[in-house]
């Protein structure tokens, strides 16, 4: 009965259209629909298909950038009604995401935390240029299970390192997933530094992340 809307919902996503995403958000919430099974059913239908196109090269960026901010503003009116109806959506796990200290590149460490949120994890964006002190003083408050550390330069990925190394020190390792991002970022670099996971895009960092919790 509800599934035209779902088709609906998936394809404002599809078409990163915020404003619709949440007035069909609203819609469900007024007809009785169960707002777990409007994500699960619609929305999410529609960033999983974005994230194959994104993934086989037909659609780019813009585009996933957008479907993400749709999601996110779904997500955002069907919470408070979750809440009320005590139904959790099945969270993965929790994340600190941060671009590390002395680089203040935002855009895809944003969208992976937008698409990583919209996927069921927990996430706790620190922003850009951000110390390891402060990571680490995160991870600890919130019992993070994942860190997601992006760096732009070639200068800054050693504070990659310095995040795996302080956890190490502070016996946190064996907990805590490190995944690593950004352009200057390869698979010699992450097996050298030790970390858990790598991905190129947003859509990779998801799946990378879920692996990691043993949900893929």
């Amino acid at each position: 009965m509800n599934d035209e809307l779902f088709q609906k919902m998936a394809q404002s996503i599809l078409d990163g259209d915020s404003d619709l995403s949440a007035a069909l958000a609203q819609q469900a919430i007024d007809a009785g629909v169960d707002p777990l099974e409007a994500i699960n059913q619609g929305f999410v239908k529609g960033i999983n298909t974005v994230g194959d196109s994104f993934s086989c090269g037909t659609a780019f960026l813009p585009e996933l950038v957008m479907a993400g901010e749709a999601m996110k503003t779904a997500v955002a009116v069907l919470e408070p009604e979750m809440k009320r109806l005590g139904s959790q959506r099945q969270m993965f796990g929790k994340v600190v995401l941060a671009t590390v200290q002395g680089d203040i590149h935002e855009i895809g460490k944003s969208l992976v935390g937008t698409i990583l949120a919209a996927s069921g994890f927990e996430v706790y964006d620190l922003g850009v240029d951000v110390a390891t002190s402060r990571i680490i003083e995160k991870v600890k408050e919130v019992d993070a299970d994942i860190v997601g550390l992006s760096a732009l330069l070639t200068t800054t990925m050693v504070k990659q390192k310095e995040v795996i190394d302080e956890l190490d020190k502070l016996g946190m390792r064996a907990k805590v997933k490190v995944m690593v991002g950004g352009a200057p970022v390869t698979r010699e670099w992450v097996q050298r530094i030790e970390a858990d996971g790598y991905s190129e895009d947003a859509i990779g960092a998801v799946a990378v992340a879920k692996q990691l919790m043993g949900a893929a």
